[in-house]
């Protein structure tokens, strides 16, 4: 951890006080925007072609500027977008549970039915809309979140850390397993199961990208279960992030950044860095990585791309609260998240899926990036001027009402305010 004293302009501007009218924090909603982007970049692959081929790395057969885009991605995008959506949702967990603490509200109640109508909305993106959908598992593991309620507030980043390291440990030692099933070249258990994700992907191509609207429907509900099993290995980890984040509400670091500056620096200089050398190194040692291949090689780099991405998600959520005037223009795409969210799911997959324009897997990955760029800025100006006459996005509205069982005005009271 570096001793020198921060530059100026300091690391981190303090959070402002709450807006009176929505209760938002400008730096964490242009944080939340900029982790929309990332998102989008990262799962655009999934809406192209295949879910389960959108995380395998660097395409064998691309060139030029498509090789070199995927690569960036790969390295700086791949897998570490999401922790850092992670890690605000468990600031916001925490923040949301200081406000009705203040006010002597029954926080584990109210947070208990948020993510039941979470669930809902996840189950409904997932089998309707996409089954890369990630709500129904930040819904499943925020439920536990009010049990670590009980840790001092010291403990609760030392808890996140080892559920970050657990899911690397979880999977080396299925990398372990699957070397020693290999070694065997009668193990017929670790051919069909080679086999079963080679069908299994070839069932997805066929479903999304020729399938009518129910063929796509069911392969979604066959998507959800195998990545609700998948919950074995990363959910440690997700947990994991949601109480980092937590923890950096509970012992300041947000409200006060210039008290926890090497804090800052050491995930700006440190934690980003250290992330981005081993995404490097995992993609130095296997670039390609298709599902089906079990081998120790692509196991190992999954463990590596997973600590990575967690590293790397910290460092961004470091430097977008430093860079969070710079990132201003992204506040109401933050300020409505979910909405936007849920609106890249159905964009994409009218645009891609059979039953829509039926573009699936006809983008390079230049072509995809230009799309992503034009989808993101759309949702930003159409976000912008959504909020000058509304004070939520509209299913940010409707996860309110199911929490609190009552709607709030929808409408602003004054034009433009």
């Amino acid at each position: 951890m570096s001793t020198t004293p921060p530059l100026m302009p300091p690391p981190l501007q303090p959070l402002p006080a709450l807006e009176p009218q929505n209760q938002r924090l400008p730096g964490l909603d242009a944080v939340r925007g900029f982790a929309l982007l990332g998102i989008l970049l990262m799962n655009i692959e999934g809406f192209n072609g295949a879910l389960w081929m959108s995380g395998a790395g660097v395409e064998p057969d691309q060139t030029g500027l498509d090789r070199l885009l995927d690569t960036f991605i790969y390295i700086v995008v791949q897998g570490s977008f999401f922790p850092l959506f992670s890690l605000l949702f468990g600031i916001g967990f925490a923040l949301m549970g200081q406000r009705l603490r203040a006010r002597g509200g029954a926080f584990t109640s109210i947070h208990l039915r948020r993510m039941g109508c979470l669930l809902v909305i996840g189950l409904l993106h997932g089998l309707l809309v996409w089954s890369g959908d990630i709500l129904l598992s930040y819904a499943l593991l925020g439920l536990l979140l009010p049990a670590f309620d009980v840790l001092p507030k010291r403990w609760l980043g030392l808890a996140g850390a080892l559920g970050i390291g657990c899911a690397v440990m979880v999977t080396l030692l299925l990398a372990g397993l699957m070397a020693m099933m290999a070694a065997s070249p009668d193990n017929q258990a670790f051919v069909q199961a080679g086999q079963q994700i080679q069908d299994a992907v070839q069932a997805q191509m066929q479903a999304y990208g020729q399938g009518t609207y129910w063929q796509a429907v069911k392969q979604r509900g066959s998507d959800l279960l195998a990545g609700l099993q998948n919950l074995f290995v990363i959910g440690s980890q997700l947990l994991g992030l949601f109480l980092i984040g937590a923890a950096l509400v509970a012992n300041g670091a947000l409200a006060d950044p210039a008290g926890h500056a090497r804090l800052w620096a050491w995930l700006r200089w440190g934690a980003w860095p250290l992330g981005l050398l081993l995404s490097t190194l995992a993609w130095w040692i296997s670039p390609f990585n298709p599902p089906w291949s079990l081998a120790f090689d692509s196991l190992l780099v999954q463990a590596i791309k997973l600590l990575a991405g967690s590293l790397i998600g910290l460092g961004w959520l470091a430097w977008g609260l430093r860079w969070q005037q710079l990132l201003r223009p992204l506040r109401a795409v933050g300020q409505m998240a979910l909405s936007n969210y849920l609106a890249q799911s159905l964009l994409c997959t009218g645009f891609f899926y059979g039953y829509g324009l039926g573009y699936f897997g006809q983008l390079r990955r230049s072509e995809q990036v230009l799309m992503v760029l034009a989808v993101f800025a759309l949702q930003a100006l159409l976000s912008w001027l959504w909020l000058r006459w509304f004070n939520q996005g509209p299913v940010e509205w409707l996860w309110r009402a199911g929490t609190y069982g009552r709607f709030a005005p929808l409408k602003r009271t004054g034009l433009g305010a």
